[in-house]
């Protein structure tokens, strides 16, 4: 299977980008015209074009469950049966985890087991919300879409996450530069322009002796600095896993200029996605709302899904408690309550979580179109008054021999 990178015009007009795995190109761009598509490029993804999988702390990546979803669908609308589609799955998955994962599933269902339940024995293997869609989708007879739905889900998570790493990297390269261009002058380069200074003896400049101070720090006690980061690191750390410490820092994600807005809004895009995902499974709101509330990793926004899972169970509608809670855009409620008039809740979560996706990548655009030229800035505060230190003395010295 190869991935293609694609940019298209769906059914509704609005362009949309992703990644697909197919054979070859050929099947891919026929699949991506059956959903209505008008295709504007299709080209095999690359290290440089496609989206990046993440894997931090899990077995699996997003990515590899929506391919693992999309080819469980394709089997079985080609009328094979579970088992069969399992075994040829287990056999044609690369990662070596997921592959035995599968096939120990496949064993589990021929002794008589659910789908859903083999899953569930899995679960740093197939996430909460899997196994729940694919127990109603085995309850209502639609295994197929309840895996069409799964890897649509799977599909734009692996979008939305590989956009944001991707934006990051490059500000990331450049503040480790820094770092090293820092480090190298601190280590290596003022200390040879301080040995010559006190040979040549002198008054120095006030900034000349500042950053020969910072320079023998850095030389003599560097495990301080590395205690004192790794110190931070840790207790910043500890403090997270508690509950208060949780709160608050929850409250600085969603606070922060810029990225409290980013937080926000990808916040906003993954609770409505998968909403209406599970929703058009067939499961009910309250018990949706379980599931996407343990899918939030912000505690502040746990807490305002938790609070509506409660109202809502008490008959409230939804778009009430979200509302009050004051974390979520206007724009979330709003729509919620025209699907909640309409009786078309499904598809106002499907728009808001579109309109959302669209706001996520503008604004991590936006993030990075800041950043850059702020960690140039943070640069040249820093390295030019180590160079006018160093600088300063021998622009004196010169004076002095021309004198």
């Amino acid at each position: 299977m190869a991935s293609y990178k694609y940019e298209i015009v769906g059914p509704d007009g609005k362009p949309k980008s992703g990644t697909i795995e197919a054979q070859n190109i050929e099947i891919a761009t026929a699949e991506l015209k059956a959903g209505g598509s008008t295709i504007v490029s299709i080209a095999r993804a690359n290290a440089f074009n496609k989206d990046l999988e993440i894997h931090i702390g899990k077995a699996v990546s997003v990515r590899e469950l929506s391919v693992f979803c999309r080819q469980f669908e394709s089997v079985l609308n080609a009328g094979v049966t579970v088992i069969e589609a399992l075994n040829m799955l287990s056999e044609q998955t690369e990662n070596k985890q997921f592959a035995a994962a599968i096939a120990d599933v496949r064993d589990s269902v021929q002794k008589g087991d659910s789908l859903a339940v083999a899953m569930s024995r899995y679960p740093k293997i197939f996430p909460e919300l899997m196994v729940h869609m694919v127990a109603a989708g085995e309850a209502s007879g639609s295994i197929d879409k309840a895996f069409d739905r799964i890897g649509g889900q799977f599909e734009k998570e692996a979008h939305l996450k590989g956009m944001i790493v991707k934006s990051a990297i490059y500000p990331i390269i450049l503040i480790i530069v820094i770092i090293a261009i820092v480090a190298i002058m601190m280590i290596k380069i003022v200390p040879t322009f301080t040995a010559q200074f006190d040979e040549v003896g002198g008054t120095l400049p006030g900034i000349t002796r500042a950053v020969m101070g910072i320079s023998d720090f850095f030389v003599h006690k560097w495990f301080l600095m590395v205690a004192i980061v790794v110190g931070i690191v840790l207790f910043v750390k500890s403090f997270k896993k508690t509950e208060h410490g949780a709160i608050l820092w929850g409250r600085l994600m969603l606070k922060l200029p810029m990225i409290g807005s980013l937080n926000i809004k990808t916040a906003s895009a993954s609770m409505t996605r998968t909403l209406s995902t599970l929703m058009g499974s067939g499961i009910q709101l309250v018990d949706a709302l379980e599931l996407v509330t343990g899918m939030m990793k912000n505690q502040v926004v746990k807490a305002a899904l938790k609070e509506a899972q409660e109202e809502v169970s008490r008959g409230i509608p939804l778009s009430k408690p979200l509302e009050q809670s004051g974390v979520f855009p206007p724009m979330v409620y709003h729509m919620i309550e025209i699907g909640e008039e309409t009786g078309n809740m499904e598809d106002m979560l499907d728009k808001v979580a579109e309109y959302y996706d669209e706001e996520v990548e503008m604004a991590t655009q936006s993030l990075l179109a800041v950043m850059e030229p702020m960690i140039i800035i943070i640069m040249a505060v820093i390295v030019v008054p180590i160079v006018l230190a160093i600088m300063m003395p021998m622009y004196s010295l010169y004076d002095s021999i021309g004198a």
